[in-house]
Parts: C-alpha cells; sequence; structure tokens
C-alpha cells in the first residue's frame, strides 16, 4: 500500500467518524498541526530568540566582515554558546511540504474521485474540483473531454484468461501506463492503448490475456469511466466515444482561494508585528517586508495557474487559521516568560544591592542627636 493510498484510508476512516470527508479533511489538518505543535512553537521562540541576538550577530559581522572564515567560526561559537540553531525554523516547513504534496495526490487520484470527488462541503460542491475544470459524467459510457485533456489508469485492473478471471491486478505506474493513439478530438472516439508490461503478471499469464477492465479517468474534468479493453499483439486497445466539453470557471473555488489569501496575509501581519520591535538594520526590514508583501501574491498566483483541488485548499486554510492562532497564544506565552523575567531580575537586584548596604555600613536608628549623644558620652 503506497502513501496516496494510505492518506485515502485516513480520510475514509475520519469521514466515517465525523461524518463528511470536508470534515475529515479538517480534522487531518487538527491532527497534523497539533502534532507539529511543539516543532511550531519552537520555531516562534527561535524567532523572538533571534531578534534578541541580532544585534550582537551583526556586531560579529561587522568586526570579522574581512576574515569571513573567521567570522563563520565565531558566529558558530555565539550559536552554541547561546543554544540556538539557526535551522531550528525550517523543520516545521520542511515537515509541512510531504504532507501537501499526499494530499494533493490523494485528492487528484481515481481512487479518491470515485469514492468522494463529489463531496460536498459547505459552499463547496465538489472537493475534488479545481479552479477551471469541468465535472463529467461518470460511467455513462461517454468521455467528456477537450482537446489537451491527460488521462491516467486507475491502480487495478480485471483480467480475463481462457480459463479464469484474475481481480485486483496491479498497473505499474498507472499515471503513465495509459497512452492516446493518435490525435484527441472530442466528439470523436478516442483511442487508447496500454502496454501488456504494465500490469504486474507472470510471462506465462501475460501470453494468455484475452482482455482486460481498467478504470480511466480524465484528470482535466474528473470523470471515470470503465472501459475494456481487447488484445492487440502485445498491446491492449480500446476505443471510447467523446463528446466535446467546455471548462467551466467555479466560484466556489475562487471563494476558497480568496480565502486562503486573507489567512495567509493575517499569518504574515501576526508575524511582521512580532518583528516590529527587532533591531534590525533598514536593508533586512526592507526584504522581509517585500517578502511579508509578495510572498502570499506569488503563491496565490501559482494557485490560479496550477489546478488545486478544493480539499487541498480547505487543509491549508484550516492549517493558517491554527497557525493564526497559535502565533497568538505563543507570543502571549513568551511576552509573559519575559516579562516574568524582567520583575525577577528587578527585584534580584533591589536585594543585592540591600545585601551590599548592610555589608558595609552600620545600621543607623535613631536621629542624628541621639547617634552623637552616644558618641560623646550623652552629654
Amino acid at each position: 500500500m503506497d502513501f496516496t493510498t494510505l492518506t485515502i484510508e485516513a480520510l475514509k476512516m475520519l469521514a466515517q467518524f465525523v461524518g463528511n470527508y470536508g470534515l475529515a479533511i479538517v480534522a487531518l489538518t487538527i491532527i497534523i498541526r497539533m502534532i507539529l505543535w511543539p516543532l511550531n512553537v519552537n520555531q516562534q521562540r527561535s524567532m523572538r530568540q533571534m531578534q534578541t541576538l541580532q544585534p550582537k550577530l551583526k556586531a560579529i559581522q561587522e568586526r570579522y566582515k574581512s576574515d569571513p572564515q573567521k567570522m563563520q567560526m565565531k558566529m558558530m561559537e555565539f550559536y552554541k554558546e547561546h543554544k540556538f540553531n539557526p535551522m531550528g525554523g525550517c523543520l516545521p516547513l520542511l515537515i509541512q511540504m510531504p504532507v501537501f504534496i499526499l494530499l494533493y495526490s490523494a485528492l487528484m487520484s481515481p481512487q479518491f474521485i470515485q469514492i468522494a470527488g463529489d463531496s460536498q462541503f459547505l459552499f463547496v460542491k465538489r472537493l475534488d474540483t479545481t479552479l477551471r475544470a469541468s465535472a463529467g459524467v461518470s460511467n455513462d459510457g461517454v468521455m467528456g473531454a477537450a482537446k489537451n485533456d491527460m488521462f491516467m489508469l486507475g491502480k487495478t485492473a480485471v483480467v480475463y484468461l481462457p480459463t479464469e478471471t484474475l481481480q485486483n491486478v496491479k498497473i505499474e505506474k498507472p499515471n503513465k501506463a495509459l497512452e492516446v493513439q493518435g490525435e484527441l478530438v472530442p466528439g470523436e472516439p478516442i483511442d487508447f492503448k496500454v502496454s501488456l508490461d504494465q500490469l504486474d503478471l507472470k510471462f506465462s499469464q501475460l501470453e494468455q490475456i484475452e482482455k482486460a477492465e481498467m478504470v480511466i479517468t480524465d484528470v482535466n474534468t474528473k470523470e471515470t469511466e470503465k472501459v475494456t479493453f481487447e488484445r492487440r499483439g502485445g498491446l491492449l486497445t480500446a476505443s471510447v466515444p467523446s463528446k466535446e466539453v467546455e471548462h467551466s470557471f467555479h466560484w466556489d473555488i475562487l471563494a476558497l482561494i480568496a480565502i486562503f489569501a486573507l489567512t495567509m496575509l493575517l499569518s504574515q501581519k501576526l508575524m511582521m508585528a512580532q518583528n516590529k520591535n527587532a533591531s534590525n538594520d533598514p536593508t533586512q526590514e526592507a526584504i522581509q517586508k517585500s517578502m511579508g508583501t509578495f510572498m502570499p501574491i506569488m503563491i496565490i498566483m501559482t494557485f490560479v495557474i496550477i489546478p488545486i483541488p478544493a480539499g487541498v485548499l480547505i487543509y491549508l486554510i484550516m492549517s493558517n487559521i491554527i497557525q493564526v492562532a497559535q502565533t497568538i497564544i505563543v507570543n502571549k506565552q513568551i511576552d509573559m516568560e519575559e516579562a516574568a523575567k524582567k520583575i525577577h531580575a528587578t527585584d534580584g537586584g533591589k536585594v543585592i544591592e540591600a545585601e551590599i548596604v548592610d555589608e558595609k555600613q552600620p545600621k543607623v536608628n535613631g536621629s542624628l542627636l541621639d547617634i552623637l549623644k552616644e558618641k560623646f558620652g550623652g552629654k
């Protein structure tokens, strides 16, 4: 079982528990973010610590700018002395990237499209829909397609031999196993071919294959059709009737992208507010401001161009919301800890100062006149 299948199985279990695949994605996001919570807290603390250490790091850089090797050595000594890991903030991002890729692969896979692709959540009509796509009518015997559509197979096939039928035969590389023969002209039959080598069978079984049933998915329209392939030499071939479809614009997905943009900008604003008291040089402040402005725009434009399924956008939005809540909570905790340290340091200073005075000077009781009387015999 591969990671995409494991992700789908996890969503299926959560959907059975919460009652909806959209809620299952939300629940999966919460679980992942809770697992990563300690790492994200360390990331925020690392950023705050970096603000405190920034002036000293800048001083080291200025002092040893003519000797880069020694400057690097001094900076490493400085990090070690203050128990600071400059790469500590990158780990949560590195861990979350595979999760994003797995969820994307799962929601775009034929398995998910077959079991839950048409699931609704709030105002979203289909969890597998992208910004510009057309959901064809599945299993009607006619493949709705546009000229540049891409197709893929399911992960298993039903294979017919002269004496037996083999169920759940694994297909090697289902994303690449299916090929379109000739030019794809919507409205005319589409000729498909699959090499026998793509079936995970013994040579003796491959030689006996008469036909096979496989599920074809149009990656663009999300339509699935069960197609019977006939044996032709070393290939399995099939001709499927088609009709032309136009890709429509899905406003519910645009709304998700807009919500994602708002939550991301809010998260960036909180991060910038966290850095407002940092003693950075003007160049670094300008870079941070530019990154905080242009990075969200670049990501949003990427989501407009690249087809991101609605379910993945729900995951990203929920992740941003949790990130905002976490940033507020952790920043308040750090502020309280720093305030407590300042109070403790101030109180401790007063105690030490009093002790020093007590050791070096006698206690003075009474007025100056009483002291003079004691000094000169009470006169």
